[in-house]
């Protein structure tokens, strides 16, 4: 049974379908149509702020690409040829921004990726939808062949990747992102990224990580690092906790205040990037 969508309930199960959920995005600004490559809830990565709940240690599954086609196409068909806006989205919001491939864990660990979003491009010009197609991934898996093949595809369809870091350096990737990730291995897969679809970095800024004295320098050091070495970007997206962790010790997080998301905002501008804060 459908619900009435709101800002702060992303449910995946909002529909009662395996891949397909809506939502209402803060950062797309209106709906946007979730395609839940980890119905499994395993991810790769255990971030402290993740809001899926029994999150498990693992990957995705492969993908039933013909429940997902039959799931993507009827519910667009309500979507965007029926009353569904109407009766479950308020009216400030009742307009379709993007498709995002995203979910309860990483989605590019999918084995046929790549299938996966040649499903959804299909259907996109089928519905003949001039909205981008999204990717949230932490990137860990873009070097592989399959993936890289995704990313190209969906470059042809408006592609945008958000690519998650969260902080820079091996301590605080593992004390947020529960793996310990090197700024050079960081640097490495956001520039396979790039030369495969359009990427926007997403950064989540969580107190006590933004109370680090050297965590915002050592961010735009980082940042300002992979720009002269030639890796392009659309910009930045900054966010802090809209809704609560569903992980250990979660409770124990605070969102960033306005302030500090104000001043790591002007201190990546100062790069000649775009910084889009949530």
């Amino acid at each position: 049974m459908s619900k009435l969508l709101s800002v702060n309930n992303h449910d995946r199960d909002a529909v009662g379908l395996t891949y397909v959920y809506p939502v209402i995005s803060r950062r797309a600004g209106g709906v946007s149509l979730g395609i839940n490559l980890s119905p499994n809830n395993a991810c790769n990565w255990q971030c402290v702020y993740c809001q899926v709940p029994n999150l498990s240690k693992g990957v995705s599954p492969i993908v039933d690409l013909k429940l997902l086609s039959q799931e993507l196409d009827d519910f667009l068909t309500e979507l965007v040829l029926g009353d569904y806006m109407e009766k479950y989205v308020p009216a400030s919001c009742q307009t379709l921004q993007d498709l995002a491939i995203s979910g309860n864990g990483e989605p590019t660990t999918c084995p046929n990726f790549a299938e996966g979003v040649g499903v959804v491009t299909g259907l996109m010009k089928k519905y003949a939808l001039n909205i981008p197609l999204r990717l949230i991934t932490n990137g860990s898996s873009v070097h592989k062949k399959d993936v890289q093949q995704g990313l190209k595809l969906m470059a042809t369809q408006q592609g945008e990747v958000w690519f998650k870091v969260d902080a820079v350096g091996k301590q605080r990737t593992q004390a947020i992102n529960q793996v310990s990730l090197s700024p050079e291995w960081q640097a490495k897969q956001l520039r396979l990224t790039t030369q495969a679809c359009p990427t926007w970095l997403q950064t989540c800024v969580l107190q006590p990580q933004s109370q680090d004295a050297n965590y915002m320098d050592d961010y735009v050091a980082w940042l300002g690092g992979c720009l002269h070495d030639g890796i392009k970007l659309e910009g930045v997206l900054l966010y802090s906790l809209a809704r609560p962790s569903m992980q250990q010790g979660g409770d124990m997080l605070q969102a960033a205040s306005q302030a500090e998301m104000q001043d790591f905002a002007e201190k990546i501008e100062s790069l000649g990037l775009s910084v889009k804060v949530s």
